[in-house]
């Protein structure tokens, strides 16, 4: 029984030092998904109460963002082990770029979230400027 638990602890002490160098990818990433999911609930029950109607908080709301977190987790380790097994040639940082657009997702939601909950021009600015940089950027303009 104790080799199979030295065996079990070794085995996942290798797979957390070989995927530590993506933690703050990881970690960083979940503090977006984290306040975009904070501030969309919040955002969400403002709505229903300027509406007049009754707010519950919805599980199936939390489990989509935990589905997201391990999408996004997911996608994080497969592009760093592109970057590091496969691309290594190029010094392309994919999991890096990956991270943040994924981050930049979350931000534009905050952003909506934020504009929701304070009608502080800030937000509304900030709002229409990204919209219009990401427009003028794509070429959409």
């Amino acid at each position: 029984m104790e080799s199979s638990y030295r065996l079990f602890s070794g085995v996942l002490a290798a797979l957390a030092g070989w995927f530590a160098p993506v933690l703050p990818l990881v970690s960083c990433a979940f503090c977006f998904i984290a306040a975009d999911f904070i501030t969309g609930v919040a955002a969400s029950r403002a709505e229903a109460r300027m509406a007049g109607r009754r707010w519950w908080f919805e599980s199936a709301e939390a489990w989509r963002t935990v589905r997201k977190l391990a999408l996004v987790t997911t996608g994080i380790v497969m592009t760093w082990m592109l970057d590091r097994f496969i691309l290594d040639f190029m010094d392309l940082h994919a999991a890096k770029l990956f991270t943040g657009f994924a981050c930049g997702v979350e931000f534009w939601s905050f952003l909506e979230n934020a504009a929701t909950l304070s009608d502080a021009p800030f937000f509304r600015w900030m709002k229409r400027f990204v919209h219009h940089r990401i427009r003028k950027e794509v070429g959409d303009e």
